[in-house]
């Protein structure tokens, strides 16, 4: 059997690793269009930034274990073609067989179309040429503006202001991580930036970027001027389904699999960002962003392709690192009907727990792990809690899922 991949990134990358781990001894051909092996994308708008990690750190394998596992990596190469009657796809002009396909294309920065979008410095931040990029404009005297207030864009100011620079979040909805993350943790996430010196207006409508030749300042719909010498444009990401579009397959916002990572085309996986799969225990279907999504939906494509059982389902998480602050979250709060906080927001060490009736549906935890690991096993295992309990620091975890 002849395995081809498309797309070189954590997804794509971790799904030839454990195809091999999993005993898979036939071809793997591995093809990604950035020059650089399949590396870790989350350290980008933080160690990468401020100078403590690099392309050769952040590589999923060393270098030579393509090679030495016979994996057969091509990168720097553009699939324009699958023909899912000939089993084929076409790279560069050059037709390759398959007997089981892997589409993970990722996702791509989201472009706002706005007067002086062309200007030098303004930038996005999703490969590891985006990060070496904006690296150089940071630092003292340098000023980022940063155009959403979503997890890239705070860590992203987060390491701007580490590095002795100064930074301004412009978020158009009455708080930042609107979309993303609750009330409570939105207002933490505020005060918290605050209090290390970024600068965060909410309710702020870009409506243009000014400078002569070079980016100077952000102007808002109510005419004030944010001046900058860097923008950095970070609101969300569009799922690269092209490819998979002209081939015919299910896409919405997200080529559409199964629990199995496999598209409609039973020849087909997909995997990581690029896919729209089933919600689990959370219904309905969802396009997740996340490295332990592509972990698991990998680990999924690899063990149907390799003839193995399914691994068990995960609780979807997700983490992010800002100053001090790791965020870890486990679960989503849809159909829930009360929130419980549990410890001080002030203390910078505290939890948000969702929960319908009595059950834990979403955790999300700042510098508490215990929160975060014994609030995802009781998503899981949909434990019942006693409200009065989780809502009591004094009372352990272990205690609480008793």
């Amino acid at each position: 059997m002849r395995v081809l991949i498309i797309g070189a990134g954590h997804a794509g990358g971790s799904a030839a690793a454990f195809l091999r781990q999993y005993g898979f001894d036939g071809p793997i051909t591995l093809i990604g269009d950035e020059p650089i092996p399949p590396y870790q994308r989350p350290p980008l708008s933080k160690a990468w930034l401020k100078g403590e990690a690099d392309a050769d750190s952040l590589q999923l394998k060393d270098p030579t274990w393509w090679a030495e596992t016979g994996c057969d990596l091509r990168l720097g190469q553009t699939i324009t073609r699958i023909d899912r009657a000939a089993q084929t796809v076409t790279v560069d002009g050059e037709t390759l067989p398959y007997d089981a396909l892997v589409i993970a294309t990722g996702a791509r920065a989201r472009r706002i179309d706005l007067p002086g979008a062309d200007l030098d410095g303004v930038l996005f931040l999703r490969t590891a040429a985006d990060a070496e990029a904006l690296k150089p404009r940071l630092g003292a005297g340098r000023r980022l503006a940063v155009i959403g207030g979503g997890y890239v864009g705070l860590e992203a100011a987060a390491s701007a202001t580490a590095l002795g620079g100064s930074a301004v979040v412009l978020e158009r909805e009455a708080r930042v991580l609107a979309r993303v993350a609750s009330e409570p943790l939105s207002a933490f996430y505020q005060a918290a930036h605050a209090r290390r010196g970024v600068e965060i207006l909410t309710g702020a409508s870009v409506v243009g970027l000014e400078g002569d030749g070079s980016v100077e300042a952000v102007v808002l719909a109510d005419g004030r001027r944010i001046a900058c010498d860097t923008v950095l444009i970070g609101v969300g990401a569009i799922a690269n389904t092209e490819l998979a579009e002209a081939a015919g397959l299910d896409c919405r916002d997200g080529v559409m699999v199964d629990s199995a990572a496999r598209t409609a085309d039973a020849a087909i996986w997909a995997v990581g960002d690029v896919t729209r799969r089933p919600g689990g225990l959370f219904g309905g279907d969802i396009r997740f962003e996340s490295v332990p999504n592509a972990l698991e939906q990998a680990k999924q494509a690899a063990a149907a392709i390799a003839g193995r059982d399914q691994p068990a389902p995960e609780v979807p998480w997700f983490w992010s690192d800002q100053f001090d602050l790791k965020l870890q979250m486990a679960g989503l709060a849809r159909d829930t009907d009360r929130q419980i906080i549990r410890g001080d927001p002030d203390s910078e060490s505290f939890a948000v727990f969702h929960l319908q009736g009595d059950v834990i549906r979403c955790v999300e935890a700042v510098n508490a792990p215990p929160e975060f690991m014994g609030g995802r096993m009781m998503i899981g295992k949909q434990t019942p809690v006693d409200p009065a309990k989780l809502a009591d620091p004094a009372v352990g975890m272990k205690a609480v899922a008793a």
